[in-house]
């Protein structure tokens, strides 16, 4: 169960092990949809129509841009940045399903609010997510950073591209987006955790004895469900998010199109806005959409199955 339900005091595990539970579920996910991010990423930072029809667009389409990159950066290049990356999903998961399992814990013993509402768990998702963004947002601009740059590579290592960056940014680069990025993930995060516990329910209210004993399938399906949700209702944040952390690495880009600089939030939203129209800020939709599910499908998943296994292990030494 995620979040704390007082019901469930019999599953009772540390909050250690709901920190271990969370990385190593970002850990696995992160491993088996990077090729899909590195593919979203370069989507959404592409200022040319994803479209046959123009004929100076680089990617146009998932499979197409898939073919590309292997054929011109081998298949080592769906896993650039894994480095940040990984260690950004092992932080972030820790921080979020830790500080969501106590948030909802205190609500629980504070007010009179139920613990398992739709809102409460919106509204301490959103908090969670927050909070592990703060902490690890260094990470998630150095992976962006890498899966953005082509070949030849502006950052040969991790090392390189701090150093490299710090030198000729300073230190507020590795929180560029940061403003866009709070706004995407609280609203975002919110409405996995809400949407995941209200699936659930229905599951079980739908299926009542396959709710019961095929709870791992349940868990997966609902978590993709709501990880589709969720980013539709806020995806231009996070388009807005990516183009703002690759500000000032246009020399990595260009080989990849037009390149544009942003003064912030508001003006890559007009920028975006005049020169793509709407449809630009949903560029990157399609595969984006498929990692959600699969991503937020999969940490839903093995978060709820390493929990169950913690709590196995215990009422077995016990």
């Amino acid at each position: 169960m995620v979040g704390y339900d007082p019901r469930a005091d019999g599953r009772n595990i540390s909050k250690f092990e709901v920190a271990v539970a969370g990385s190593v579920s970002g850990l696995v996910t992160r491993a088996l949809v990077s090729p899909l991010d590195v593919i979203k990423i370069r989507f959404q930072l592409q200022i040319e129509r994803l479209s046959h029809s123009d004929p100076s667009a680089k990617y146009h389409g998932i499979l197409q841009a898939g073919r590309q990159i292997l054929q011109e950066e081998g298949p080592a290049a769906f896993w650039k940045g894994h480095i940040p990356a990984q260690l950004l999903s092992i932080g972030y998961g820790a921080v979020q399903f830790l500080s969501f399992e106590l948030l909802t814990e205190l609500v629980h013993r504070a007010s009179v609010y139920n613990a398992r509402d739709f809102s409460v768990h919106f509204v301490c998702g959103g908090l969670s997510a927050c909070v592990a963004t703060l902490a690890v947002h260094p990470l998630d601009v150095l992976r962006t950073r890498f899966a953005a740059q082509g070949e030849p590579r502006v950052y040969k290592t991790l090392r390189d591209a701090v150093v490299t960056m710090y030198r000729t940014e300073g230190p507020l680069v590795f929180y560029k987006g940061l403003s866009p990025t709070l706004i995407a993930i609280f609203p975002y995060a919110g409405f996995q955790f809400s949407f995941y516990s209200s699936l659930k329910q229905a599951y079980e209210w739908a299926m009542p004895a396959e709710g019961k004993t095929n709870g791992n399938l349940k868990n997966l399906l609902c978590g993709s469900g709501a990880g589709v949700i969720s980013k539709t209702l806020t995806y231009p944040l996070d388009l807005f998010k990516k183009r703002l952390q690759v500000g000032g690495f246009e020399q990595a880009r260009v080989t990849f199109g037009q390149v544009r600089s942003y003064r912030g939030l508001v003006d890559c939203a007009k920028q975006v806005l005049q020169e793509e129209g709407s449809q630009g800020f949903f560029k990157g939709l399609s595969p984006s959409l498929l990692k959600a599910a699969l991503s937020t499908g999969l940490v839903f998943f093995w978060y709820e199955l390493f929990c169950n296994l913690f709590h196995h292990i215990k009422k077995a030494d016990s």
